[in-house]
């Protein structure tokens, strides 16, 4: 609706500008022109009439011919060329000559003054009351022996000039309707180029209010609305892949949550009710304890993830990753010894300084190393490298264990996933150890692969940035 209005607002703005353009070209151009057609015709006859005023100029300095009809046989011809009429007047304001052979010849002008038209050479007007109508009035002095003798009057009527004024409005008024017809391309090229597509993308938002996040705008031009088509196209994705993440989190910590606390509600109930005999309680609570512990650890690993999702939160530091690789590996040493598991730790120098955070490298070494000896088989090898290649240091943990499917590769990096021999072989495991050992290692701005073959082992590979040390 509001776009709609807007739509209309400019239509609406459109057109009265339209109008308002054409009122003023109407006006202004209407007077422009006509007092531009005054002057240029007031020239003309003022040209015209001083012409004639030479002709008559003779008679008055003793030339032949010495009658004034006689001097200019033209004079009625002039006049129907100009479509005007034109007197000979004296110096008292007596009309001598008329060109319409009128009965104004002989008349006297009253009140005739040559100089009331001041510095301009014409005036409009009925002529001291001589027309009925307007003319446009021009005079040029007749002189002879340096003295003025009468003068030459011609008068034009206003409406010829009216004629022409209005031959030019229409011109300018239809140049001017065939301009704002053709401005009507604008309008057009504005609702196929925009509003269209705005309409497009408000019908897209609203979709997406209503949690309708599968919608497509269909705007694929190559412009601004194109663009924020498509990044809306894209949010609404990126969106409903948010929503979909949240309804699998939410559907795996209620799995990963319910089975513990089942079987902890189960346990406390019978020994409260007595099915589980005193002697057997201890053993039952030491259960209760390690489903409690598996919790701690769900719980543990969510707030990591948390922590990862925020920017900001590394501490990089100068450190030894053989030391850090060493010590992590001592960690698992009950463990290992339990399964007969040994690990074979190969490094390209004694000392190798990398760039990063320390306790993060250390909880990914940790996570990769446990799910090292998960999948192992007793009495195996698990081998711990740590390599340079330029300025990187690769570090791989690669055990012989029992491999991962190759579908299911693509799948191990997703929070809470667990392939169906993870479940059978460690119902202690959440799904979040290698979710979050991608996150750490992506976000010191490095990169971490999988090679796997089923029944052979797997091997995980991850690349610090490498800083040398000083010589001393």
């Amino acid at each position: 609706m509001h776009l709609r209005s807007l739509y209309y607002k400019f239509i609406v703005g459109y057109l009265i500008f339209g109008f308002l353009g054409f009122i003023t070209i109407a006006t202004f151009a209407s007077h422009i022109t006509f007092r531009q057609l005054v002057r240029d015709k007031a020239e003309s006859l003022y040209d015209e009439a001083t012409l004639i005023a030479g002709k008559y100029s003779g008679p008055y300095q003793g030339k032949q011919p010495t009658e004034l009809s006689a001097a200019y046989p033209q004079l009625n011809a002039v006049a129907a060329f100009l479509q005007a009429d034109i007197w000979v007047v004296n110096r008292r304001g007596n009309i001598i000559l008329d060109s319409n052979d009128s009965k104004r010849a002989g008349m006297a002008i009253e009140n005739f003054d040559p100089t009331a038209t001041g510095n301009k050479s014409y005036c409009i007007g009925n002529y001291y009351e001589l027309y009925d109508y307007d003319v446009l009035s021009v005079s040029a002095p007749i002189t002879g022996n340096y003295n003025t003798y009468g003068y030459v009057i011609i008068h034009m009527p206003v409406s010829a000039i009216s004629a022409s004024h209005n031959s030019i409005l229409n011109l300018i008024y239809i140049t001017s309707l065939i301009i704002f017809g053709l401005s009507l391309i604008i309008l057009l090229v504005f609702t196929k180029i925009v509003y269209f597509p705005l309409k497009k993308i408000t019908a897209g938002a609203n979709e997406y209010a209503a949690g309708n996040l599968d919608y497509r705008i269909q705007v694929s031009t190559q412009d601004e609305m194109g663009y924020l088509a498509a990044t809306l196209n894209y949010m609404s994705g990126e969106l409903n892949k948010m929503e979909e993440y949240q309804r699998t989190f939410i559907a795996n910590v209620s799995h990963d949550f319910r089975s513990p606390l089942t079987s902890i509600k189960g346990y406390l109930e019978a020994i409260i009710d007595g099915t589980i005999p005193t002697e057997m309680q201890e053993k039952y609570l030491k259960r209760v304890i390690s489903e409690t512990e598996r919790l701690n650890k769900l719980t543990q690993g969510m707030l990591t993830l948390n922590t990862l999702d925020s920017k900001g939160y590394l501490s990089r530091t100068n450190f030894d990753i053989n030391r850090v690789i060493k010590d992590t590996a001592a960690s698992f040493e009950g463990t290992c010894d339990a399964k007969g598991i040994n690990f074979e730790l190969i490094f390209s120098d004694s000392i190798e300084m990398v760039y990063a955070d320390l306790g993060k490298i250390q909880q990914v070494l940790y996570n990769l190393i446990d799910n090292a000896i998960k999948f192992s088989h007793h009495n195996s090898t698990i081998f711990v490298q740590a390599a340079v290649r330029h300025e990187k240091v690769f570090v791989s943990v690669k055990d012989t264990g029992i491999g991962i499917p190759k579908e299911n590769i693509k799948k191990i990096w997703e929070r809470f996933y667990k392939s169906d021999s993870s479940r059978g072989k460690d119902k202690k495991g959440t799904g979040l150890g290698l979710a979050i050992v991608k996150e750490i290692i992506q976000s010191h701005g490095e990169n971490i692969d999988v090679v796997s073959t089923e029944g052979v082992g797997t091997e995980f590979i991850f690349s610090c940035l490498r800083r040398r040390t000083c010589n001393t």
